[in-house]
C-alpha cells in the first residue's frame, strides 16, 4: 500500500510539471513574456520540492530558501508573488533581486536571466563547488555550467538538466524531475 502512495504521488508531481509547461498564451509580445515569466517563476518554486539541499546548506532548520535572480525582475517579481505565503519541504521561501556585483552568499537558487546573460560565465564560476543550484534560460549560459536551462519549444516552457555538478557536493536533483526534463546531460554515464 505504502509504494502505491509513493507511486501515486511521484506520477502526480511529474503530471504536475508537465502541466506547468503548457502552452504560452498571449498574441502580443509583452503577453507572451509575461505569461512565460508565470510559467518560470512556478517552476522555480516547484524546483524547491524536487531539490535535496545538505542540512549545512541552511543556517537553522527554520531558515528560508533564498532564490537571488539577476537579469530579470520582471520575473523575480512574479516569483515574489509565488512564493509568498508558501513553503516548500518545510521551509519558506524568499526572493531577492541581485544586482551586478552582489555576493550570491546565501542564497540556494541563482536564477541568470537573459538581460545578464554576458555575465553568466563568471556568475557560474563562482557558484562552482558550492551548494548553489543554478537556473538560466539561455543555450549559452547552460553550456557554461548552470544545472537547469529554460527553453520555449513550441510556444512551451520546458527545461534541460545538467548533471555535472552531482559529484561536487551540488544540491541533488530528483529523478522525478529528472524525468520530466526535457533534456538530461552529463553525470557519470
Amino acid at each position: 500500500m505504502r509504494r502505491r502512495g509513493v507511486l501515486s504521488s511521484s506520477l502526480r508531481a511529474g503530471c504536475w510539471l508537465l502541466c506547468l509547461g503548457a502552452t504560452i498564451t498571449g498574441h502580443a509580445q509583452g503577453e507572451r513574456v509575461a505569461d512565460e515569466y508565470q510559467v518560470k517563476a512556478a517552476y522555480l518554486y516547484k524546483f524547491l520540492g524536487f531539490v535535496e539541499w545538505p542540512q549545512q546548506a541552511f543556517e537553522t532548520t527554520q531558515s528560508p530558501f533564498v532564490i537571488g535572480v539577476i537579469g530579470a525582475d520582471a520575473l523575480a517579481d512574479e516569483l515574489a508573488q509565488v512564493v509568498a505565503n508558501r513553503q516548500a519541504s518545510g521551509r519558506p521561501a524568499i526572493v531577492r533581486k541581485l544586482r551586478p556585483g552582489e555576493s550570491t552568499t546565501g542564497l540556494h537558487v541563482l536564477f541568470i536571466g537573459r538581460e545578464a546573460a554576458h555575465r553568466a560565465s563568471a556568475l557560474l564560476a563562482a557558484a562552482k563547488d558550492t551548494l548553489l543550484l543554478t537556473v538560466t534560460e539561455t543555450e549559452e549560459a547552460f553550456a557554461a555550467g548552470s544545472a537547469i536551462n529554460f527553453v520555449v519549444v513550441d510556444k512551451k516552457v520546458r527545461f534541460d538538466v545538467a548533471l555535472h555538478g552531482a559529484e561536487t557536493g551540488a544540491p541533488k536533483i530528483s529523478s522525478r524531475l529528472l524525468g520530466v526534463a526535457r533534456r538530461v546531460v552529463g553525470g557519470n554515464s
